[in-house]
């Protein structure tokens, strides 16, 4: 039966609780169950990808690395290995976070730190018709990052950036897409990831509170059903 896959890329004492988090965010993002979605977590340089014959698509989660980091140990390395590898599948794949940065740098394009921004809501406008965002408009998502593209390659398309001319989301062929902000998460989610992180610079800690009250006030339907519509393309055989 084909499915679509999870990749959590998470380690360390709060991986696995993190991986599941981000898992079951996914789940209620696509409507999908778990038999429909698989989960892998690749937390160690030991980590494989695995057979992708029954995947239809495969969605890759956030990642507390940097591609900015002036050094990377042999998990990142690995990371660097499979997610060529899904690049290079075929198959269709959704990149949250971690994977906008990724995906532009390794396509040859430039990563920098100079619009980070704290965790809450942020504003999507989409520039550019697509399958997935649409021909147009404006929506909210959540999000919550230190670094960003500040060059895309010409082989990726732009399909949405902030108000502030900051890449939201990008396209690569017609089957790899990327986001800056978390597709996946609604307000419990971000609540939820926030208290993983708590010390790990996405927000200041005396604004918690009043970041977490505010969350249910934003709208992110749309930025869940970017998920949504990725998962009924694959499933419905779209990409073949």
């Amino acid at each position: 039966m084909s499915k679509l896959l999870f990749l959590s890329l998470r380690n360390g004492e709060i991986g696995p609780d993190v991986a599941h988090a981000e898992y079951h965010d996914a789940l209620r993002a696509t409507g999908l169950s778990e038999v429909e979605m698989e989960l892998r977590v690749i937390d160690s340089p030991d980590s494989e990808l695995g057979p992708l014959d029954p995947v239809s698509g495969i969605i890759v989660g956030g990642c507390s690395l940097n591609v900015t980091n002036p050094e990377r140990d042999a998990w990142h390395k690995r990371i660097d290995d499979i997610l060529s590898a899904t690049v290079e599948s075929g198959k269709p794949v959704f990149f949250v976070c971690f994977g906008i940065s990724w995906l532009v740098d390794h396509l040859g394009g430039e990563i920098g730190r100079t619009h980070p921004e704290p965790s809450g809501p942020t504003t999507v406008d989409v520039v550019a018709d697509d399958v997935l965002a649409g021909p147009s408009g404006t929506f909210t998502a959540l999000t919550g990052h230190t670094e960003n593209p500040v060059r895309v390659p010409g082989s990726v398309t732009v399909v949405a950036t902030a108000p502030d001319g900051m890449v939201q989301m990008v396209r690569y062929t017609d089957r790899v897409w990327a986001t800056q902000f978390h597709a996946e998460m609604d307000a419990d989610a971000m609540r939820t990831r926030m208290d993983f992180f708590h010390d790990y610079g996405y927000f200041p800690a005396e604004e918690y509170a009043r970041i977490v009250a505010d969350l249910p006030n934003h709208d992110v339907s749309r930025a869940n059903g970017l998920l949504r519509t990725f998962t009924r393309l694959c499933t419905e055989g779209r990409f073949d």
